[in-house]
């Protein structure tokens, strides 16, 4: 799948620049049986931003973020990504074309190292044949040696080196969750999905997380899609939002717009108070 020239893009407040889209969701419907999880919802993500999709619970946002990483397919509307309409796939596919996930609910191999578990996030960047892994001889031991080199440095970006031999399930659950940001960076995606990176965490862990969302999108150029109840957090740390509620979307814009939509107010946020 080649790269198409990307559209203009826009500058943030801040003076960063956002590229063309790099992928549409066209008139995405996704039902499970009789029930209606998304209805007939369009929007689009562009390189190098930080887009998030809000809304109450039960508003269709993990299974959005489920047909963005390729986990389900919608009966109806398409996913457009790099300019081509994306056909079924499976998600380690998915993950090839530069797609890495984070998950709501902590996903990680309690009984291995810290290292060990991010190394799995490198499995698609190695192509020893299964012998050669075997004998750990030749092209095996230099990617393993390469892959080791690329992991070392996420360790020390997300500042996780005094843990890096600790068994996962020793951890308290802060460290788990950026464990789980290294491993989805350790595939270096082009595209980062978020799972509400922050459930959970107290307001010092919260800030932590923040900081490393906005220094991967500064230091690698990651776009960022990214699911979260806390408001503040949202609205500090997006360009764009999409609100959902009931399936639908009811809002799309950049925070402050969001934030004094009277549907989105109504839906979501609480109605404002004079």
């Amino acid at each position: 799948m080649r790269d198409t020239a990307p559209e203009e893009g826009y500058v943030t407040a801040d003076g960063r620049k956002i590229g063309g889209v790099a992928m549409e969701m066209r008139n995405i419907t996704l039902r499970f049986g009789g029930v209606v999880a998304i209805k007939d919802i369009s929007f689009d993500i562009r390189w190098g931003e930080i887009r998030a999709i809000i809304g109450p619970n039960g508003a269709g946002k993990s299974s959005m973020l489920n047909v963005i990483s390729g986990f389900y397919h919608p009966q109806e509307g398409d996913v457009i990504f790099k300019g081509y309409k994306r056909p079924k796939m499976r998600p380690y596919q998915v993950a090839r074309m530069g797609i890495a996930r984070t998950f709501q609910n902590i996903a990680l191999f309690e009984g291995m190292s810290v290292l060990d578990n991010i190394m799995t996030g490198r499995l698609h960047h190695m192509k020893a044949n299964l012998f050669q892994q075997a004998l750990w001889w030749g092209r095996a031991q230099r990617e393993e040696d390469e892959n080791r080199e690329q992991v070392e440095k996420i360790i020390d970006f997300l500042e996780i080196q005094h843990i890096r031999k600790t068994p996962v399930a020793r951890l308290p659950y802060g460290l788990k969750k950026r464990v789980e940001l290294a491993r989805a960076l350790a595939a270096e995606p082009s595209i980062l999905l978020l799972d509400e990176p922050m459930a959970g965490m107290n307001v010092e862990e919260k800030e932590d997380m923040s900081r490393f969302i906005l220094d991967v999108n500064d230091e690698f150029g990651t776009t960022t899609v990214l699911i979260e109840h806390d408001m503040g957090v949202v609205m500090d740390l997006s360009d764009r939002v999409v609100v959902m509620d009931y399936g639908k979307k009811i809002g799309d814009g950049t925070p402050d717009e969001v934030r004094t939509n009277e549907e989105v107010i109504k839906a979501y946020l609480g109605v404002a108070h004079e």
